[in-house]
């Protein structure tokens, strides 16, 4: 019949720690265990989403903690997805300056990358040729990277008219399906042109705002992260 390893182990215990056997052998099995449990699960560190986008991004007129940003993690954390989120927004900016930050952006190593860019190159009536060239770029070089990528789409301003504003609405949507990339149709879903949701000019949502912004991608972050690179 064989013997439970536990009863050898306490006789040599026993045998080697004479009177002393029973603490000591405790103590070293505790220690065992323990530094096996250690290296079995290492400690996991948190994601990473950098959010590269212009001033709706960066939270413009607002207070630090209320912006896009600070507002996604503490939903992303309520969510059970502890993350660190990048603000790599730049207030005033365009696709093409973040195209051309795009390598300071992947220097965090992020996981997910949350495209927000667009807002200004409709504001200024630029080619949506243009604009979907530095999209594409950009889109393309993060999944080059096997990393994950969250485009959100934006719509032009209405006095350009209806053909500008269906070539810049297709931009998005023409990116998303190129580089099998999720979409959030409209950064601005909900908030866009209501008066009590936005900052007084009207263009820049307000604390109340945010909250409808993030309620309305948290969803499509957590499955994109789901979803990896």
């Amino acid at each position: 019949m064989l013997r439970d390893p536990r009863t050898r182990h306490r006789q040599r215990c026993r045998a080697a720690f004479g009177q002393q056997w029973r603490p000591l052998c405790n103590f070293f099995i505790v220690t065992i265990a323990s530094a096996i449990v250690a290296h079995a699960a290492p400690a996991q560190e948190p994601g990473v989403i950098v959010a590269l986008g212009d001033s709706l991004t960066a939270g413009y007129g607002l207070p630090a903690e209320e912006g896009f940003v600070p507002r996604l993690a503490a939903s992303l954390r309520e969510a059970g997805a502890p993350v660190r989120v990048v603000n790599a927004g730049v207030s005033g900016d365009t696709s093409a300056g973040g195209r051309a930050r795009l390598d300071w952006v992947l220097a965090e190593r992020p996981d997910l990358v949350i495209v927000e860019l667009g807002a200004n190159d409709a504001l200024r009536g630029l080619d949506p040729a243009n604009t979907y060239d530095n999209l594409d770029d950009i889109v393309g070089r993060i999944r080059a990277r096997g990393i994950g990528v969250l485009l959100t789409g934006m719509l032009a301003p209405p006095n350009f008219g209806r053909e500008y504003g269906e070539a810049f609405r297709s931009i998005y949507t023409r990116l998303a399906e190129k580089h099998g990339v999720m979409l959030y149709p409209f950064f601005l879903d909900g908030v866009a042109a209501e008066h009590g949701l936005n900052q007084r000019d009207g263009l820049h949502p307000n604390e109340a705002g945010v909250g409808i912004i993030v309620e309305g991608i948290t969803p499509y972050v957590l499955r994109a992260l789901g979803e990896g690179g």
